[in-house]
């Protein structure tokens, strides 16, 4: 009987990418948040890169020298790809990966695999899919090549690469379908709240940044005993 192979899910390492258009700008602290970004989409940050510009480069995102010195340190410390600090255009997304020769993501991308995996009502579902599908859709070209390199964004989470690939129209109908099935769960919250208002049912909020504590606070008051995680969006759907 042949032995059996233990399969591993590939460990994403990156490097993160800057630039930065201003003395004394917070590129670097940018990064740093953008680093706990990736940390809690699962993959490992291995380099960070800043580039100082008068502007950013239209078709490529960073100039050519600097793209070659990305390049060299994805060689040298084996890489999987980049994820750059700035949401990319379709062709500066499809630019970069051609010269680089690797995946590329942006910080919106790292987000919604973020999103993806965090999301656990119908509704969150709904809206995240929808995300995903409508940012995607934008870049189907430019993606080609990321969705060969192990779905396009960190880990294989969201649509898929088949879904990714087929035609726009298929694309637009499913987004056609995913705004009716919200439109349905907006129309049963709006039943739940006008209840609520009938019936005199105070109401309070808990609101701020991500991972500033509110999912914390609100166990600590409530006994609620609802996720709470250091990192950002620990907690997506609201509770």
């Amino acid at each position: 009987m042949a032995d059996l192979v233990e399969l591993k899910e590939i460990e994403e390492r990156v490097i993160l990418v800057a630039v930065s258009t201003e003395e004394g700008s917070l590129a670097a602290s940018s990064l740093d948040e953008l680093e706990e970004l990736v940390e809690t989409a699962g993959a490992v940050t291995v380099d960070k890169m800043i580039q100082n510009r008068e502007r950013i480069h239209p078709g490529t995102y960073l100039g050519k020298g600097k793209i070659e010195e990305v390049k060299e340190r994805v060689w040298e410390l084996n890489a999987t790809g980049i994820v750059c600090d700035d949401e990319l255009s379709p062709a500066q997304l499809r630019n970069l990966e051609d010269a680089l020769d690797t995946k590329v993501m942006d910080r919106t991308m790292v987000i919604l695999d973020i999103f993806a995996s965090r999301a656990t009502t119908r509704e969150g579902k709904i809206q995240v899919e929808l995300a995903q599908l409508k940012y995607r859709a934008a870049r189907l070209v430019g993606l080609r090549n990321s969705l060969s390199r192990l779905g396009g964004g960190i880990g294989t989470r969201g649509p898929g690469e088949k879904k990714l690939e087929a035609d726009r129209r298929l694309i637009h109908d499913r987004i056609g379908q995913l705004k009716a099935e919200l439109e349905d769960v907006k129309r049963h919250r709006d039943v739940a709240r006008q209840q609520r208002t009938r019936n005199h049912t105070p109401v309070a909020a808990i609101v701020g940044y991500t991972n500033a504590g509110k999912s914390t606070l609100l166990n600590t008051l409530t006994d609620a005993g609802i996720l709470a995680e250091d990192k950002l969006f620990a907690t997506l759907d609201p509770t």
